[in-house]
């Protein structure tokens, strides 16, 4: 170990020595492999294709000169100047993509980059300047058509950075902190607080120096929560750049975007503001009972990628007896993963999710006259941090017998218990949504997406939401979600699912059979377009106008 240790040392003091790296490269790494996790090499394998298509689909591309020729009048269409960010080596390769597919559209894309193949652990300067130069060498091929700016090549100015931009790199190593351990409490002295601060300081100073000296049309980024694709975004928003998120979900063939937002926020204010006066038609009444069958019997269903249970339903009886829960009300509080990006920064109320549990379970102690269900999430048999369990566990080692604590790999389908509950209770839980839908009432505490859409209770303060919980149970009788509720958690379930996600040819995951189906070729036919062009509109910044947009 300590022989480790001194090779790091020694590769982090060679590092620091301008050339070095480069000219290891030179001898002895030119077209070879990097041994490490950083791979371009289907990227590399891919482009001289991607290329040729983009410089053939640009000669075609019908966006004319930012200067039309004297006498003749503008179309109102301009090639923008699109600034793209990528931090690891699946989102660059993707983030080529992209950019290859603007040019290809007569756009001007720009690729900055750093080149890190892992986010939550440390690497020396020595070996990450190579992974800069093999980055560099296999984007270079993409050059007649898109600029590439390694940042790592960038000389800084030792300029302070503002105050604004100090807080985000803040903000966002505690989210990265969060994620990596799925903590809600960041320790800053810890290991992994530093090395994310460090790296998101160092996306600080290249990013805020290049996009001041260097303004483009719009800033596209994946994410832009974590990591230093949180960095990037925060700065581009606080630079007042139009700026455009993307991620993926479970579904393939979607993405989704946002602009000016953070695309994990799932902001759906526009979409519901027109969706919410439009009635459901049967098909799509048919469509949304189709996928909660699914959801219910744990299947996969059309473009869905993973189920949402890990055991069938089997009805709310034999829940109820499985549970031995008797004739007294059934509240049931579902958890999220901790540290998940849906749980990050979504306090309303609460300082953290953990708080909310700890303080409910505690009320619900004194009330023997009711059951609480707890419905820890089924996605915790994947991470490794703190469970909800243990949450509980802390709070109240023994618990009553009104109380149950469902863990994630025990064999209750959560729909059963959805059957046979009263009342609900979540964070930020998709599963809120869920109960909404089945006429359940459901007190939303965390900032998620459906708040306030008018079918949850959403208090804003513990007092207002204690106050509504007691409420709630001593007279359920005024608290039933109407008819005219239901319809609208329906429309608001079928939006999200069905159109806040736009159709797009390439998925992150497996990205490169998707492109091999759908190269650029096929993705700018004219059948293409019809499919697909309106993405890439969005992600140039064109404004999302949802009542224009096919449900």
């Amino acid at each position: 170990m300590a022989a480790l240790h001194g090779k790091e040392a020694i590769k982090n003091i060679l590092g620091q020595i301008p050339f070095t790296a480069e000219l290891y490269w030179l001898v002895r790494q030119k077209d070879k492999p990097l041994a490490s996790r950083f791979s371009l090499k289907k990227l590399q394998a891919a482009l001289p294709e991607i290329v040729a298509q983009a410089t053939e689909l640009r000669q075609n591309a019908a966006i004319p000169p930012l200067q039309p020729p004297e006498g003749e009048r503008s179309s109102g269409v301009k090639p923008r100047k699109v600034f793209l960010f990528a931090s690891l080596h699946y989102w660059i390769e993707h983030a080529a993509l992209l950019g290859l597919a603007f040019a290809a559209q007569g756009h001007s894309p720009i690729l900055g980059y750093l080149p890190y193949g892992d986010w939550q652990k440390p690497i020396n300067r020595f070996d990450l300047r190579r992974q800069n130069v093999y980055a560099q060498k296999v984007l270079t091929q993409a050059e007649p058509l898109m600029e590439i700016v390694p940042f790592l090549n960038q000389r800084l100015s030792y300029k302070r950075l503002p105050d604004e931009v100090m807080e985000t790199v803040r903000l966002v190593t505690l989210f990265d902190t969060q994620y990596i351990l799925q903590v809600e409490d960041a320790d800053e002295k810890s290991e992994i607080y530093r090395m994310r601060f460090e790296r998101n300081l160092e996306a600080a100073r290249y990013g805020y120096q290049y996009l001041l000296a260097n303004r483009p049309d719009v800033v596209v980024v994946p994410n832009g929560t974590i990591q230093e694709l949180g960095v990037i975004y925060r700065i581009a928003r606080s630079l007042k750049i139009p700026t455009v998120t993307y991620e993926f979900g479970d579904q393939r063939q979607r993405i989704w975007l946002a602009q000016n937002n953070e695309v994990m926020r799932q902001e759906t204010e526009a979409m519901w503001k027109e969706r919410s006066t439009r009635t459901l038609s049967d098909a799509q009444m048919e469509r949304l009972h189709n996928l909660f069958v699914a959801r219910q019997r744990a299947t996969l269903w059309e473009n869905f990628s993973r189920t949402w249970q890990g055991t069938p339903a089997l009805g709310g009886e034999q829940a109820r007896a499985a549970l031995g829960l008797d004739s007294r009300p059934v509240v049931l509080l579902a958890t999220n993963v901790l540290g998940d990006s849906l749980t990050l920064g979504r306090q309303v109320f609460s300082k953290t999710m953990g708080e909310w549990i700890t303080r409910t379970v505690q009320y619900f102690a004194g009330r023997p006259d009711v059951q609480l269900v707890i419905r820890i999430h089924p996605g915790e048999v994947l991470v490794h941090g703190q469970s909800m369990m243990a949450v509980v566990r802390q709070v109240m080692p023994r618990l009553p017998e009104h109380i149950r604590l469902i863990g994630p790999r025990d064999t209750i389908n959560t729909y059963d218990l959805i059957e046979v509950a009263d009342l609900g209770l979540v964070y930020t839980t998709t599963v809120g949504m869920e109960m909404a839908m089945k006429g359940l009432p459901v007190i939303v505490a965390g900032q998620t997406h459906y708040r306030n859409r008018g079918f949850t209770y959403d208090p804003d303060s513990w007092v207002g939401y204690f106050k509504l919980l007691g409420q709630m149970l001593d007279h359920p009788e005024n608290f039933q979600l109407s008819h005219a509720q239901v319809e609208r958690a329906l429309k608001y379930i079928y939006g999200f699912f069905f159109d806040f996600p736009r159709p797009f040819p390439w998925h992150l995951v497996r990205m490169w059979e998707d492109y091999k189906t759908r190269p650029l070729s096929a993705v700018f036919s004219p059948e293409g377009k019809e499919q697909w062009g309106d993405a890439f509109k969005y992600l140039i910044g064109d404004p999302m106008d949802w009542k224009n947009i096919e449900a």
